[in-house]
C-alpha cells in the first residue's frame, strides 16, 4: 500500500486543526504510520513462514498458527490506520464544498456580493459539526481496535518463544516455535501505546471545541446581564420610572427645573 498518497491526502488537514489536531496527525504519521511502514512490516513478513512445530504432520502447523494469530497483527494495524484517517477527509471535503459554494454563488450574483461565509475555513456551523463528530468517530475506531486486539489476542502480549498447541489434525500436543518473539512484543506494546495517546488527544480536543464553544455562548450573555445591572446602578432614582425604565432627556430636565424652583421659593 502507498502510505505516502495517504500522507498527501491528509496533510492539508493541518490547516484546519486546532493545536491538538496538529499533535494528533503528528503522533499518527511519525509514530504509527511511519513505524509501521519502515519496521513493523518486515517483522512480521515472515510470520507464518517461520512459524515452526515440531511435527511433521501436514496441516498442523498451519491450524496452529490460525489458533493463536487469528487475525495477522500487520493487517489489523493496516485496517486501523486507515479507518482512523479517513475521518478527517471529512473536514477537507467539507471545507471544498463551502468554498465551492462561495464560488457559484459569487459567479451568479457577481464579485461584489455579500459572502456566505467570513472564512469557509472557520469551524461555524456545519463545519464545526462535521470536525466534532470525526473527533469521536476517530476515538471511537480507535477505541474499538483495541477492543478487538485484546480479544484477539488476549494472553498473548508478550509473545512467548514456545507455545503448546494440541488441534486437530495434530497428532498430540506439539510445541511451536514463534520468529522474532522479542521484537514482536516491542511492536506490538508501541502501536498499543500510541493508539492510545491518539484516543487521549482525540478526547482532549473534543473537551476543548465544546469547552470553547460554550464559553462563545455564555460569556456574551454574562457580559450583556453585567452590563444591564451597571446600568441600573448609575441611573439615579428619579431617571426611573415606576417600571424601571429610564424616562427621557425632557422629563428628568422637568423634574430638574422644578426642584430648583421649590428650592428658591419663586415660580
Amino acid at each position: 500500500m502507498n502510505w505516502g498518497s495517504l500522507q498527501g491526502l491528509l496533510s492539508g488537514v493541518n490547516k484546519y486543526s486546532t493545536a491538538l489536531g496538529r499533535i494528533w496527525l503528528s503522533v499518527v504519521f511519525i509514530f504509527r504510520v511511519l513505524v509501521f511502514v519502515v519496521a513493523a512490516e518486515d517483522v512480521w513478513d515472515d510470520e507464518q513462514k517461520d512459524f515452526i512445530c515440531n511435527t511433521k504432520q501436514p496441516g498442523c502447523p498451519n491450524v496452529c498458527y490460525d489458533e493463536f494469530f487469528p487475525v495477522s497483527h500487520v493487517r489489523l494495524w493496516a485496517l486501523q490506520l486507515i479507518l482512523v484517517t479517513c475521518p478527517s477527509l471529512l473536514v477537507v471535503m467539507h471545507v471544498a464544498y463551502r468554498e465551492e459554494r462561495e464560488r457559484r454563488y459569487r459567479l451568479k450574483h457577481g464579485p461584489n456580493a455579500p459572502s456566505l461565509y467570513d472564512n469557509p475555513s472557520k469551524k461555524r456551523g456545519g463545519l464545526w459539526w462535521t470536525y466534532l463528530l470525526s473527533l469521536v468517530f476517530k476515538a471511537a475506531v480507535d477505541s474499538g481496535f483495541l477492543y478487538t486486539f485484546h480479544r484477539l489476542y488476549e494472553g498473548h502480549y508478550d509473545m512467548p518463544r514456545v507455545v503448546a498447541c494440541s488441534q486437530p489434525p495434530c497428532p498430540h500436543t506439539v510445541d511451536c516455535y514463534i520468529s522474532r518473539p522479542t521484537e514482536k512484543k516491542v511492536f506490538t506494546y508501541f502501536m498499543v501505546a500510541t493508539a492510545v495517546i491518539c484516543i487521549l488527544l482525540n478526547l482532549s480536543e473534543v473537551a476543548y471545541l465544546v469547552g470553547k464553544r460554550c464559553l462563545e455562548i455564555v460569556g456574551p450573555r454574562r457580559h450583556r446581564s453585567r452590563r444591564r445591572s451597571r446600568l441600573h446602578d448609575s441611573c439615579p432614582p428619579y431617571a426611573l420610572s415606576q417600571g424601571d425604565h429610564p424616562q427621557d432627556g425632557n422629563s428628568v430636565l422637568m423634574k430638574a427645573s422644578s426642584a430648583v424652583v421649590d428650592a428658591g421659593g419663586y415660580p
